[in-house]
């Protein structure tokens, strides 16, 4: 094989593919990135078994063919190439090393043959939709926060990506939960989504499929199986399997009885209460909300460094209340809401809170309160 690419397409590919690669693996082909180039096209691949990402980019190829090498290294070495170096990159038949060159620098690296890469094939995807890269973006944004980490509950270490069909129109919703707070975004349903089974798409898929779209503005194609899911786009194709689970019956968390409304204005909100939160215990984050006709007052009380209060003018003209959050839970919240003014139902004290945007009818969040 031999090829040459300018560093910055390079660079932008191994970005892309590298970040899927565990930095510990017991295998040691894991660790490596596979590359083929053929017809004007250099294809990297990259995998961890569970997630597959290949990408294409164009390139001068001399020589056709194929071989593996430290995805990691690989990665440094072209990231501190010069800007708008010509890159050229030899694979030597008779030590099977990969020599890298750009200008007077030159490194030689160990490979592994491609033979040995493993491939992960999806099978048959009976269900395929395209869905506007923004709408995909949107729906992983407004939900990523709340998925749970905690690896015992495996089920929840994911967003629930399934159809509901109780609506005006059938609708392609998203949700995740880690038991203290749900986040819901909702999409107008995609031509061929509909019966789609119900599945849980990993954490550490969402967070590769939220860097490789960011920049995109087409339509991504998704084919869904029951155990695994493939994202196509460009020249991008990201291949996962799926959380082997039972998400919860998330419905029933959301509250339809609660009858205490409160309006405010969802920035001044946020930053009153990063400001009081600044006091908290590190460990409980916690912050105690006292609503009492047109005022909210924010408390924080820690032992060991203090208290901080803030008061704030809003619409509120139901019963007093005062009830406790996790501080960080708020800000996540507040942070994904667009619009002015955001909308708190409550019912008491110990009930889970509903949380809209003015600005958002498709989304909402559910966050379950704290004793303080």
């Amino acid at each position: 094989m031999k090829i040459t690419i300018e560093r910055g397409a390079l660079l932008k590919s191994l970005n892309h593919v590298q970040s899927v690669v565990e930095r510990r693996n017991t295998i040691p082909i894991l660790s490596n990135v596979l590359l083929r180039a053929d017809q004007g096209q250099l294809s990297l691949t990259a995998t961890d078994l569970d997630i597959e990402i290949i990408e294409s980019v164009d390139v001068d190829v001399a020589t056709s063919g194929g071989t593996t090498a430290s995805a990691h290294t690989l990665y440094d070495i072209v990231r501190k190439l010069p800007d708008g170096a010509q890159v050229e990159i030899v694979q030597n038949p008779e030590d099977g090393r990969l020599t890298i060159q750009a200008g007077r620098s030159k490194f030689a690296l160990q490979s592994l043959p491609q033979e040995d890469f493993p491939s992960m094939s999806a099978g048959e995807l009976p269900h395929r939709f395209d869905i506007p890269a923004d709408a995909l973006a949107r729906l992983v944004d407004k939900t990523r926060f709340a998925i749970s980490t905690e690896e015992t509950r495996y089920y929840l270490n994911g967003i629930y990506l399934h159809t509901v069909d109780d609506g005006p129109e059938p609708m392609l919703r998203a949700v995740a939960t880690d038991g203290h707070r749900l986040a819901q975004a909702d999409f107008p349903c995609p031509e061929g989504a509909a019966g789609m089974p119900g599945v849980i798409v990993p954490r550490k898929t969402v967070l590769e499929l939220q860097k490789l779209i960011e920049e995109e503005d087409g339509l991504i194609q998704v084919g869904v199986s029951d155990t695994k899911i493939r994202f196509e786009f460009g020249n991008v194709t990201l291949t996962s399997k799926l959380i082997d689970g039972t998400f919860p019956d998330y419905e029933r968390v959301i509250p339809t009885e609660n009858d205490k409304m409160l309006k405010v204005d969802g920035k001044i909100f946020a930053q009153a209460v990063d400001r009081v939160s600044t006091i908290s215990n590190e460990k409980s984050r916690a912050v105690k909300i006292n609503l009492e006709e047109g005022r909210l007052t924010l408390t924080v009380n820690n032992p060991d460094s203090g208290s901080a209060t803030e008061e704030l003018a809003v619409d509120y003209d139901s019963a007093p209340i005062e009830i406790g959050f996790n501080a960080r839970y708020l800000l996540d919240i507040a942070g994904q809401l667009e619009g002015d003014v955001a909308s708190f139902l409550m019912a008491d004290s110990g009930s889970p809170t509903l949380v809209r945007d003015s600005e958002d009818e498709s989304a909402l969040y559910v966050l379950m309160p704290m004793r303080v």
